[in-house]
């Protein structure tokens, strides 16, 4: 099961990045996030945990980099896994496409699209509209 969402915010791409790389920092901004912490540099093999408003939290492992572009972690469910990937298109006019697919599988699928579906994109439109908010805080400083 795919939950996928995409929007276009404004923002330097820079800043908009410096804010998604800094997880330890991601509840001061994110109205999703109670909790997060990286345990190394963000780079594929590393590992995190966060705790979600509404959610339990999760232990995940980056799976994939591309600067100022693109990450991708995963995170093991009982019976099966989630992954998540997040992209970040710089588009003219200082605008960023903002793009997120979370994907289910195992025995937790129905519970996920039943339950969780319907929050978790709209967690990812909030989240979108604070990292905007946040990047132009930033670029005042």
């Amino acid at each position: 099961m795919n939950i996928t969402a995409d929007t276009i915010i404004r923002g330097d791409i820079d800043i908009v990045w410096a804010i998604v790389i800094d997880v330890a920092n991601w509840p001061k901004w994110d109205p999703h996030e109670l909790a997060a912490r990286l345990d190394g540099p963000f780079a594929a093999g590393t590992k995190g945990w966060s705790k979600p408003r509404g959610a339990p939290p999760a232990t995940w492992t980056i799976t994939r980099v591309v600067d100022k572009r693109e990450w991708a972690s995963e995170s093991p469910l009982p019976g099966g896994k989630r992954s998540g990937e997040s992209k970040y298109e710089p588009l003219v006019g200082g605008r960023i496409r903002c793009a997120r697919t979370v994907s289910v599988t195992g025995l937790l699928v129905p519970l996920f699209h039943l339950h969780f579906a319907r929050l978790i994109r709209r967690d990812m439109l909030a989240t979108w509209q604070a990292l905007e908010k946040e990047a132009a805080r930033r670029k005042l400083l």
